[in-house]
């Protein structure tokens, strides 16, 4: 039998963007099972306080009959933000694809909103000049639900 790698989790909390708490369920790779020890492999959509490959502590719950994210053990250095399309009509794989040119990868939960995610050695100025275009245009808002520490430096050193 094919020894299993990953695991769905469900992550519960609240969601500054929706303003009510969120339920998301994503997939993660184990670390240690019995320790209840997994790695993010997803991103994130609403915000939880956790990027892709953060590890983290998930327990079995009795009455949801699966794991639930606990908490965060260690961060890793990506950070995912939130982006909405404010523009009516505006194609939003004109910015994805932009940041996909500089290794952001993206995931749309629908037509207007869409979650990036940075990878810990992109400088995230970048990234930020990029998106900051859009906003002052008034086609985008966006949000960084969580910024690394890394990321948050790169912006202090321009």
């Amino acid at each position: 039998m094919e020894q299993e790698t990953h695991k769905k989790i469900l992550f519960r909390y609240y969601s500054d963007l929706l303003e009510d708490t969120v339920v998301e369920t994503m997939w993660a790779e184990i670390i240690d099972l019995e320790k209840g020890i997994f790695k993010l492999d997803n991103i994130p959509f609403f915000g939880p306080l956790i990027a892709t490959e953060d590890i983290f502590l998930a327990e079995y719950d009795e009455d949801e009959e699966r794991l639930i994210y606990k908490k965060t053990i260690e961060s890793f250095g990506n950070s995912i933000l939130q982006v909405v399309i404010l523009e009516k009509g505006f194609d939003a794989a004109i910015i994805k694809e932009k940041l996909k040119l500089i290794d952001c990868e993206s995931e749309s939960l629908n037509e207007t909103l869409f979650a990036v995610e940075v990878k810990k050695e992109i400088d995230y100025s970048i990234v930020k000049s990029i998106l900051s275009e859009y906003l002052s245009q008034s086609i985008i808002d966006f949000a960084e639900p969580c910024l690394s520490e890394k990321h948050r430096a790169d912006l202090l050193k321009n």
